[in-house]
């Protein structure tokens, strides 16, 4: 397995490009979107000169990993002879469903097909195929470069092959993958989610502030980052969605999201990535200042 496809340029995208093309691998970056491409070229070259002042790779290393990387707009000519796909889309399931649609259609039969889903069903991704047993999860970490773990989710119908394959191949990236079922949210989210809404609940209900809320768990967990600087991180609009697939998955009433959620994304307060979530990005992107909304 020496070809990859990527379908997205974005953050998840533009990493799981890098990585696999900074470990031999020939990449075909997918977006439809030419802007898209541009920018995630250039976070790839960006992260690739952090690398290069920590001495952490060569020179030639960089040169090496972004010639093996070509950018495509159109999805038949990029996935073309390639060994995998790898789908790292919007976390959007009717979007997953058509492009994995298309890609039964466009790829070679013997092609495995892979969604980077933090959260939605490899077994119903795999429905929409004619090669259920080809269809395969694998959830990177954020960011990609540097994340160790990859889950990989078996679908009711994957093969044991492909598995086994997946799981050699993400080992041959540095990786540690962890084998999991298809269940809503998997492990990392399954876990990850609830607490994160919890802490979210817990500001909602004024037992505590941003600042007291991520101290806690960063000073008496041992958290590397508060839950609520890690949802900005994410973005909330993700951890709507993934709570929304749970919930709707489960009908479990503990994974319902927090309404405070739910109105910060309707209010387009979705972290980082607009600047402002629970603290203020206009400034720094690191989470030193509190959102107005929250620093009284």
């Amino acid at each position: 397995m020496k070809h990859i496809a990527v379908i997205g340029a974005g953050t998840m995208g533009n990493g799981i490009a890098h990585t696999f093309a900074q470990n031999g691998f020939k990449v075909n970056l997918i977006d439809l979107n030419q802007a898209s491409l541009d920018r995630g070229l250039a976070t790839i070259s960006k992260n690739l000169d952090r690398m290069l002042a920590k001495e952490k790779i060569s020179e030639a290393d960089k040169k090496t990993t972004l010639n093996n990387i070509d950018s495509f707009t159109e999805l038949s000519k990029g996935v073309k002879q390639v060994d995998l796909v790898v789908e790292a889309a919007v976390e959007n399931v009717d979007i997953k469903l058509n492009i994995f649609k298309d890609l039964d259609g466009l790829c070679d039969e013997n092609t495995i097909l892979a969604t980077n889903t933090s959260s939605i069903s490899i077994t119903q991704i795999a429905a929409a195929t004619k090669r259920p047993d080809r269809i395969i999860g694998m959830h990177f970490m954020n960011p990609v470069p540097i994340m160790k773990l990859v889950e990989i989710i078996r679908g009711y119908s994957t093969s044991d092959k492909v598995t086994n394959t997946i799981m050699t191949l993400s080992e041959s990236l540095g990786k540690v993958p962890v084998k999991v079922n298809d269940y809503p949210g998997f492990v990392a989210n399954r876990i990850l989610m609830p607490m994160i809404n919890e802490s979210i609940e817990t500001l909602y209900n004024g037992v505590a502030g941003v600042y007291e809320i991520d101290t806690v768990m960063k000073l008496g967990m041992a958290h590397p980052m508060g839950p609520l600087q890690l949802a900005d991180f994410i973005g909330l609009d993700v951890c709507l969605s993934i709570l929304n697939v749970m919930y709707d998955g489960f009908k479990n009433p503990k994974y319902a999201p927090c309404p405070l959620l739910v109105n910060m994304v309707r209010a387009g307060k979705l972290g980082v990535k607009a600047g402002e979530g629970f603290y203020d990005y206009s400034e720094s992107k690191k989470a030193e200042k509190i959102s107005a909304q929250f620093s009284n």
